[in-house]
């Protein structure tokens, strides 16, 4: 690949950690309230843990894109453009969870987001163009 798909592809690995980071940072903070008394909902720990669970997947995605595969550079530009708007969707909920945890999973959301403007760039597009 071109240098600048794989800067495009690096660049998109470091959102894809930085996504993974902060989803470790909630399911922590969500440990820390919960061994201290504090209010730790199912959801609250189940979609953390969800989340978390799926960085290493979406990063292999990534990865499998930036070496040639068209369906997983597909896959990857899907899961990065849906993401974060169900992430940001299920928050606007009312009373589903705390403010807070909107906020630091709305900042995750944004990492994926921009996931989602590199793969939609012009570059990778002309780097995988659709098949027949």
């Amino acid at each position: 690949m071109e240098t600048t798909t794989a800067a495009h592809f690096d660049t998109a690995k470091k959102c894809i950690t930085l996504f993974g980071a902060i989803s470790a940072i909630v399911l922590g903070v969500v440990a820390v309230m919960a061994f201290t008394g504090h209010e730790a909902t199912p959801f609250m720990w189940i979609r953390g843990a969800i989340l978390l669970a799926i960085t290493p997947l979406i990063h292999r995605l990534a990865v499998q894109a930036s070496a040639g595969s068209y369906k997983a550079f597909d896959r990857l530009r899907t899961l990065a453009t849906v993401m974060p708007i169900a992430i940001i969707a299920v928050d606007l909920i009312p009373g589903l969870c705390p403010a807070w945890y909107a906020v630091i999973q709305g900042l995750s959301a944004l990492a994926l987001l921009g996931v989602a403007f590199l793969t939609r760039s012009s570059t990778l597009n002309a780097a995988f163009p659709k098949p027949n």
